[in-house]
């Protein structure tokens, strides 16, 4: 690499974790673990001026000069700082309040605990984070009046969610606070540790959301926006926001129309995947009856939240094993299966990832949803397991952070169509690997693609089509197999992060068309392990980047 690429692209790390130190923390990178984030308006113009600085010293970079991975490096460098000012200028996320994953409060909660409070050092700069939080809410109460100052309204729904949620962490008891579950056993006095943690959290951090709570049901829920207006696009600026957040999240020029067609289509073909394989799994060829009875049939639900652990558990060890068939042999870090807490699952999804340590101090972790088991249907674990874990996001980013050769920020980069789209590129592998079990969990498939076919459809429905939240309500149950419960709370989801859910379809569909390209190219040469070593041993990029590096793979320039 270049000298001034390779000084660019560190400094671009270094601005990132400056301005995100938590995620810093949670993928192990020393040096942040005492930080917070600054969510106030001065910070993220501080933040765009920094990038545009970073933009002018790439422009002064031939691009013409450079191959390999080093173009790689140019070239996401060039797309990650113009998306992130996009961002920065367009604040969706200053009336994004939710209780969903993508929510403030739900971050703090799954990534603060997180901690590595393994030495003396480390356990004080925990400390030292925990006493900024009461002022990081409040910062964040301040940001979210200042938009509505601005006339720039959350939903309603949203703030009433948050306050519930903010609510049930107020009452609960300090003994069993999410923010005390660092194991201190690197403090010098771990009991005192443990006193002084539990009393800042009384003293400063409740209180503080205690006032970001009161000014959520004061001065938000007043004005929320209702039902009927829940996309950004009700939003001043919304419509060119959206715009930018598709664009960003697809890392394509995709529009929402296009995107809104793609997935009307998808829909249309899945119907009748269900009726066929329902003829098998269930007796039923009827779309509408095999929807029913995947969605309602007592007998298809868990029971006991150990059962979901177990089954997500199988899937990913019996995947783990037939690694060596599909893939190359790659030394990376472990996978567990964890539990959410509950602090955040009530309303969150089904199960999210989180990368590694990079320090080694933490394996990945398949974060599993067991809150209320006996609403959560058996045959959608199997394929959860496979997308979150192994071969999915774990086999991913694990794999990512081992790239000792790229710059950092390649190596931790989350491009949300890549990562996304090797997720859902997974769950359908996993049936040419064996791995399902039953017809039943293959219907589970068939429902989680649907699931993200109908995200192309009521992402743009509700932000660029001004649907209302009961239509994408609607439109969800009437095309896939997800509960009522999850329904919701993937409605709710995209309702507060807009454009992030077009990402995993798109992203699928690239990776499947790049395959086929070099399938068609190769011929009997083709190698299935070398394609998947190709699509994941760059880390995460966008998908332009990625359709270059299979079709010089497979015409033999690479």
């Amino acid at each position: 690499m270049t000298s001034a690429l390779d000084d660019l692209a560190r400094d671009y790390f270094e601005a990132n974790c400056a301005a995100e130190p938590v995620y810093a923390s949670t993928d192990g990178v020393p040096g942040y673990d005492a930080e917070l984030p600054d969510p106030s308006r001065a910070a993220a113009r501080a933040q765009r001026d920094d990038l545009a600085r970073l933009g002018g010293r790439l422009d002064g970079i031939d691009a013409e000069g450079l191959t390999g991975e080093d173009r790689i490096t140019r070239d996401m460098l060039a797309r990650l700082i113009r998306d992130k000012r996009d961002a920065l200028d367009d604040g969706i996320t200053e009336v994004g309040v939710s209780a969903t994953t993508s929510g403030v409060f739900s971050e703090m909660v799954a990534c603060l605990p997180m901690a590595n409070v393994s030495d003396p050092e480390r356990a004080e700069a925990y400390l030292t984070r925990l006493s900024g939080l009461g002022g990081y809410f409040d910062a964040l109460t301040r940001r979210h009046l200042d938009a509505k100052a601005d006339g720039r309204f959350p939903t309603a729904l949203g703030v009433r969610q948050t306050i519930a949620q903010l609510d049930g962490y107020l009452t609960g008891p300090l003994g069993t606070d999410p923010f005390l579950r660092p194991d201190p056993t690197g403090a010098p006095d771990p009991a005192a540790w443990r006193a002084r943690a539990a009393e800042i959290i009384e003293s400063a951090v409740r209180p503080a959301i205690a006032r970001h709570r009161t000014a959520l049901a004061e001065e938000l829920l007043p004005v929320g926006r209702g039902s009927g207006e829940v996309g950004v696009g009700n939003v001043p600026g919304g419509d060119v926001a959206y715009r930018n957040a598709a664009r960003a999240h697809t890392t394509t020029d995709l529009s929402p129309e296009e995107l809104h067609e793609t997935g009307l289509a998808l829909v249309a073909g899945l119907r009748e995947e269900f009726a066929e394989r329902g003829g098998r799994a269930l007796g039923v060829d009827d779309t509408a009856e095999v929807l029913h009875r995947l969605r309602e049939d007592p007998a298809l639900r868990f029971t006991a939240a150990a059962e979901i652990v177990e089954t997500v558990t199988v899937a990913l060890r019996r995947a783990e094993e037939a690694l060596p068939d599909w893939f190359r042999r790659y030394d990376i870090a472990p996978c567990v299966v964890r539990e959410m807490d509950p602090a955040e699952a009530a309303g969150n999804v089904l199960g999210y990832y989180l990368a590694p340590a990079a320090d080694g101090s933490r394996p990945g972790a398949h974060v599993v949803n067991t809150h209320r088991p006996d609403l959560r249907t058996r045959f959608e674990y199997e394929v959860l397991a496979f997308h979150e874990s192994v071969p999915g996001h774990h086999l991913q980013f694990a794999l990512s952070q081992s790239l000792g050769d790229l710059p950092e920020f390649r190596r931790f980069a989350y491009v949300t169509a890549h990562s996304e789209g090797w997720g859902l590129y997974s769950e359908r592998l996993t049936e040419e690997m064996g791995l399902y079990t039953s017809e039943l969990s293959r219907l589970g498939m068939v429902s989680f693609d649907a699931w993200r076919a109908c995200r192309l459809v009521v992402d743009t429905g509700m932000h660029h089509y001004g649907w209302s939240r009961e239509r994408a309500l609607a439109y969800m149950r009437d095309n896939t197999a997800l509960s009522e419960a999850n329904i919701t709370n993937e409605i709710d989801r995209y309702i507060a992060w807009p454009g992030q859910a077009l990402a995993y379809m798109v992203g699928r569909l690239s990776i499947r068309r790049a395959r086929e390209r070099a399938e068609a190219a190769m011929g009997a040469g083709f190698d299935l392990r070398e394609f998947h070593h190709r699509v994941l041993s760059h880390g995460s990029v966008p998908l332009d980047i990625l359709d270059g590096v299979i079709d010089r793979w497979s015409s033999g320039r690479e």
